[in-house]
């Protein structure tokens, strides 16, 4: 499930701020929005599963990039490249020290 390179899901936005995840088998996954991150014109999302996921610690978030498809659906991609990871995650450390010194 989460090693899938393309999930090609559907955003579903709860009024509780769980976003749900449609894998292409139909499952369902709760996340939560940890942060939007923009690279070179490219839309990322940080999420963490809601319940526990096999692969994944507690405290473990997965990168998603968003595409919009050109039927303006939203289709979310793991992001799996170690180098775009780090470049995703660094931009995430530099928003959160930002924040803490404010």
């Amino acid at each position: 499930m989460v090693e899938n390179e393309n999930l090609n899901d559907i955003l579903d936005e709860e009024d509780d701020g769980v976003i749900v995840l449609k894998t292409e088998d139909g499952e369902e996954i709760e996340f939560v929005e940890i942060a939007s991150i923009n690279i070179d014109e490219r839309y990322f999302l940080i999420l963490q599963p809601v319940e526990k996921v096999d692969g994944l610690a507690d405290d473990e978030a997965i990168a998603f990039e968003v595409i919009t498809d050109e039927n303006g659906d939203d289709k979310f991609n793991i992001v799996i490249d170690d180098e775009l990871l780090t470049q995703i995650f660094d931009e995430y450390n530099k928003l959160i020290d930002e924040a803490q010194e404010v």
